[in-house]
């Protein structure tokens, strides 16, 4: 649990993928820290065929875009899985502006490490932890040198995994997990959010909020469910305050509290079909 319930929401880091200029300086007004591309494709679509997943078209000349009106918020990049061209797509993103690079679906402390190696220095380097073989070496991957954050990919571990809902969220490998990275040294980050006192969602989303305090999270993406079907006059910077304000009001619950959210979400998750 943080120590500082006012600054947990405020500090919290939300990442926004966009190819729209507009809305790139729209999310940065409003507070949103890392904003950027998905050029994810490699093998992706077989993986979440038939689910309610997005597959990116995103180009390189689309994160030329976003990097060109961006001023404070940070240029992330979600490239290819490992493969043979993933030294070439770290130079490129960085030559275009990345100062995030996220590697996805990778499988060891190998992967970790050649992707480090290769980065440098020159950007802020994230893993996205989402295969039952990097869980099982999460100590070693959180251990890899030049690795600075480590978020938990929840759609592919719920799919290859036969869970359901936010059943991993809820469960102790989730907590220990949460501990190892942190006693790395390494940011810790999971999943998406939407808004909170959104009725339209199979699960409560506030429920989900409560799990970042719980287990010291830094970091979410914003989901798509953030922008779908707002209030009347609704902005992104009133969402994005009051996401950040309902993340500070959980992380002033007590643990008792926190604890019974997560056994809420987990029972809402039997069954549900996010």
């Amino acid at each position: 649990m943080p120590d500082d319930m006012e600054s947990f929401g405020r500090d919290f880091l939300l990442t926004l993928l966009t190819t729209d200029p507009a809305a790139a300086v729209e999310g940065e007004k409003a507070g949103i820290q890392r904003i950027g591309i998905d050029i994810e494709r490699l093998g992706k679509a077989a993986r979440q065929a038939g689910h309610d997943t997005r597959v990116s078209d995103h180009t390189w000349d689309d994160l030329s875009q976003i990097a060109s009106v961006l001023r404070t918020s940070d240029v992330f990049v979600r490239l290819n899985p490992p493969h043979s061209g993933t030294v070439g797509e770290i130079d490129v993103a960085i030559e275009r502006g990345a100062t995030v690079l996220m590697l996805p679906y990778f499988q060891s402390e190998a992967d970790a490490a050649v992707f480090a190696d290769h980065v440098g220095g020159r950007a802020h380097t994230m893993l996205l932890v989402e295969t039952p073989r990097s869980i099982v070496r999460i100590q070693e991957i959180a251990e890899t040198a030049g690795i600075d954050e480590i978020m938990i990919g929840l759609n592919d571990l719920r799919l290859t995994m036969n869970l359901e809902g936010f059943e991993f969220v809820c469960s102790p490998l989730m907590t220990t997990i949460a501990r190892i990275v942190q006693d790395c040294g390494k940011r810790f980050s999971f999943g998406g959010l939407g808004r909170h006192d959104d009725t339209t969602l199979p699960v409560n989303p506030d429920l989900l909020y409560a799990q970042y305090p719980r287990l010291g999270a830094t970091g979410a993406w914003l989901s798509r469910s953030f922008f779908q079907n707002p209030p009347v006059n609704w902005t992104v910077k009133d969402g994005v305050e009051s996401l950040r304000a309902r993340l500070s009001f959980w992380a002033g619950q007590s643990e008792h509290d926190l604890v019974r959210a997560k056994q809420r979400l987990a029972s809402q998750s039997i069954g549900s079909k996010t």
